[in-house]
């Protein structure tokens, strides 16, 4: 991983990679999206697989359940913000959409 990673970001550089992912924002310090599903069984499918994810990446977000929405929020608490490396999980989390 590199250094740039772990660095937290400027709001300007959030700004300019929120554009890249429209349906994240941005809250005290944190980037946040909130996912929809058909059910609750396909809801739990999406956890599981983000947990795996975020295990294999030793980068774990906030998860809210509600039947068929999942919230995924996240910041890199080693950096005291939100950096690339939260920006890297977004996309994952949205390819992982299917």
């Amino acid at each position: 991983m590199s250094e740039q990673a772990l660095v937290k970001m400027s709001e300007e550089q959030i700004e300019a990679a929120l554009v890249d992912h429209p349906d994240w924002s941005e809250l005290n310090g944190q980037i946040s999206r909130t996912f929809t599903f058909e059910d609750f069984v396909s809801s739990m499918a999406f956890v599981n697989k983000v947990a795996e994810y975020a295990e294999r990446a030793q980068h774990h977000p906030d998860m809210l359940i509600r039947y068929n929405k999942v919230t995924l929020t996240v910041s890199t608490h080693d950096a005291g913000g939100i950096t690339h490396k939260d920006f890297d999980l977004a996309k994952v989390t949205e390819n992982l959409m299917g």
